[in-house]
Parts: structure tokens; sequence; C-alpha cells
């Protein structure tokens, strides 16, 4: 297990081994930013020196793997699962709404530039946005530690 440094400028830094890390703690030159993962920041200058790692990252339709390897060791990995229901979400969502407007009027006029073919191009469903956000959202959790 490692724990996850930032300089002082909320940069991330290569991490370093839990004595290492208490000890800073101890002699007050380090503070706990998060506690999952386990995260630290110092609280003096440091050189800045970072060793090249590799990250990786398997999409998949329910789960997203990750991992960060550098060293010959792995330094961070996770599984995350991705929300399934958006799609159910929405169609509640439109029914609320078809029945909210049955209330306020009887008759409502047909609109007919409200099509999803009308609105703009590159447009994609919100489920596949949800699924897009969710792998784009660990990546950048990645890049902060």
């Amino acid at each position: 297990m490692l724990v996850f440094v930032l300089n002082k400028n909320k940069e991330p830094l290569m991490p370093c081994l839990p004595s290492k890390a208490r000890k800073l703690l101890k002699d007050g030159k380090a503070k706990v930013v998060k506690r999952t993962p386990f995260t630290i920041t110092l609280l003096h200058g440091s050189s800045g020196y970072k060793q090249p790692l590799v990250a990786g990252m398997d999409t998949g339709s329910k789960h997203v793997g990750c991992a960060v390897i550098g060293l010959g060791k792995v330094i961070y990995q996770a599984s995350i699962a991705i929300r399934q229901d958006v799609s159910r979400k929405m169609q509640q969502r439109a029914m609320y709404r078809r029945t909210r407007r049955g209330r306020k009027c009887r008759y409502r006029p047909a609109r007919w530039a409200n099509r999803a073919s009308m609105r703009k191009t590159g447009r994609i469903a919100p489920s596949i946005k949800s699924k897009v956000d969710s792998h784009l959202r660990e990546r950048d959790f990645v890049e902060s530690i």
C-alpha cells in the first residue's frame, strides 16, 4: 500500500511508503487531505521530481477497471461500477412531465420542433453520456493523485 502525496500547490508527486508519510505527519511537515485513498499534502517546498508512470483503463458497459503502474509496481488500481438506471430514470421523468402537462390544460397544441433529430448535431443519449462522463471522471481523479 502506498500513500499519495501532493506538493504545497496541490500538484501530484510520487507516492511514498506509509512509514515515510507517518514521519512527515508526526513532524508537522504534511497534513492529511483525503482518507480514501489516503493522500497527504506537503507543507514545505519539494523538488517536484516525478518518475514515468503508465496508466491504463479497461472500459466496459457495467464496470471500468483502472490501474497505474510505475517502477514495476501497481501504484493504484480500482474497479468502478457504472450507473445502469439512467434510461429508466429518463422514462420516469418523461412520464411525470406528461402527467403534469395533462393536469395543466386539456388541449395542448402539437409541438413539431422538439424532436431529437432536430437538436444539435453530435448529441448523444443521456445513458451513453453518463457512461462517458464516469470514464472521464475516473481519468481525472487518477491524474489528480
